[in-house]
């Protein structure tokens, strides 16, 4: 390693900056989150500097800079004015204290990393000064997929130390206690906010000297394929979990996110074919659960629609096994947004309705056509390519015109998504001359002409600048 890292505790660290600008005011900023004594050292102060650190940090003149280095762990030299930093740099070094020199690691004993900060948890991140924005960029991946409660946990947890000591006495009981308790609903409790529940389940597995024998099932939205598309939440349980069941919805990108030791089970459905049972769907997730699994159910777009989330949920319920709802980008939403095609519009709807296309023994639901065949409204159909032509006729029938514009969009949001346009008294053929054969949402109103109506707009507009 070219760098080692090391975390001083605060509450008795002295600390000595040299500089009275705005380089300095964004250093003492850091620092003034933590309980260290901070002595400013320059022999003029920028009032900003002042106003916003007044009684937190000990300003101190320049000929005065002896008291604060005969006291300090370190030094921070913040100058920007190149012979007073080599001023302050020589009593520094005559002090034999370690220093930090902004923007000069040739000068530097030490890094200042970037810092991700959860209260109790913090890290570092440093390229020893060879590049400062990847080093942000890096915490800006983490600071994504650390909860903001992270710090919580670690208090959490720490409050119960002795007493888990007290009741194992064997390394490895404590070990696969604490495993089970930070990874497991505990600990999901406490990064939901629900802490008090959580210190409840915490005292009586320690009491029962259960380890939590039952585990979780979280029914986790895949959103409509792009996996950069993913909530931070789900993509955190699927790093965590230790057997996943997904639908054939769920896009290869999802999946590689899945942590690798996981065990991943397909449990896909396809057009008017279901591979595995829902009830068979709904046994698998109670026996894992019943097993002490980390448990993820990951579906396509958002579990409460059209996805029979509802319907597991139940019946995870009906056992008495924990279980929670992770929503997703619904593929609608998706969909719409990836074609540029607004569902509402102040101009062209101001209504729109997710139907779906499949009754549950097939063919066209018993929808109210009469209601959908509303001008001002869009209308969503899930799982209607292959009912498209009796959809089109049914919205015609109640009134809806034959010219009413449509798009359908298959495999929404990923690289190989198609759309395709036209009108509503020519959805069958449409589907059938491009070949579209699903998961794919048909989209109809007036909006879906806007993506089409905005490409003809820019062609014309080429056409006169050429």
């Amino acid at each position: 390693m070219e760098l080692f890292p090391v975390f001083f505790g605060s509450r008795k660290l002295n600390v000595a900056v040299f500089g009275g600008g705005e380089t300095a005011r964004r250093k003492v900023r850091l620092l003034a989150k933590t309980h260290a004594r901070i002595f400013v050292i320059s022999d003029a102060f920028d009032p900003a500097l002042e106003d916003e650190f007044s009684g937190r940090v000990e300003f101190t003149a320049s000929d005065q800079s002896s008291v604060a280095l005969d006291v300090s762990k370190f030094a921070i030299i913040a100058e920007d004015d190149k012979a007073k930093l080599q001023a302050y740099l020589a009593e520094v070094r005559a002090a034999r204290l370690p220093v930090n020199v902004v923007d000069r690691p040739d000068l530097c004993d030490f890094t200042v990393p970037s810092i991700l900060d959860r209260g109790s948890v913090v890290a570092g991140i440093a390229t020893g000064g060879a590049a400062p924005v990847l080093a942000r960029n890096i915490r800006a991946r983490l600071e994504a997929l650390m909860p903001e409660r992270m710090g919580e946990l670690a208090d959490f947890a720490r409050s119960f130390r002795g007493a888990v000591k007290a009741k194992f006495s064997e390394e490895k009981d404590r070990k696969a206690f604490w495993e089970k308790m930070l990874s497991g609903p505990v600990a999901e409790k406490v990064l939901n906010g629900h802490a008090d529940e959580a210190r409840a389940d915490f005292e009586t597995a320690l009491n029962t000297s259960d380890t939590g024998k039952t585990g979780v099932v979280h029914i986790v939205g895949a959103g409509p394929g792009d996996p950069e598309l993913l909530t931070l939440k789900a993509l955190r349980l699927l790093q965590e979990a230790d057997i996943v069941f997904y639908d054939n919805l769920v896009g290869a990108g999802v999946l590689d996110l899945i942590r690798r030791d996981a065990d991943r089970v397909s449990v896909g459905k396809s057009k008017g074919y279901h591979s595995v049972p829902q009830e068979d769907i709904h046994e698998l997730l109670i026996t894992a659960a019943k097993a002490g699994r980390r448990v993820v159910r990951l579906k396509g777009g958002d579990p409460f629609i059209f996805g029979r989330g509802g319907e597991e949920l139940q019946a995870l319920q009906a056992e008495g096994i924990e279980a929670h709802v992770v929503p997703g980008i619904s593929s609608a939403l998706g969909c719409a947004a990836s074609a540029g095609l607004p569902l509402t519009h102040r101009d062209h709807a101001q209504s729109v309705t997710f139907v779906t296309g499949h009754a549950r023994k097939g063919g066209v639901p018993d929808l109210d056509w009469a209601s959908l065949a509303s001008a001002t409204q869009t209308v969503v159909v899930y799982m209607g390519v292959g009912t498209s032509e009796q959809i089109s006729d049914h919205l015609i029938t109640a009134g809806r015109a034959g010219d009413t514009p449509v798009a359908v969009i298959e495999n929404g949001t990923r690289e190989n998504e198609i759309r395709a346009y036209g009108r509503l008294r020519d959805l069958g053929q449409i589907i059938q001359d491009k070949g579209i054969k699903g998961p794919a949402l048909l989209i109809i109103g007036d909006v879906a002409a806007l993506p089409e109506d905005a490409k003809l707009q820019l062609q014309a507009q080429l056409e006169m600048l050429s």
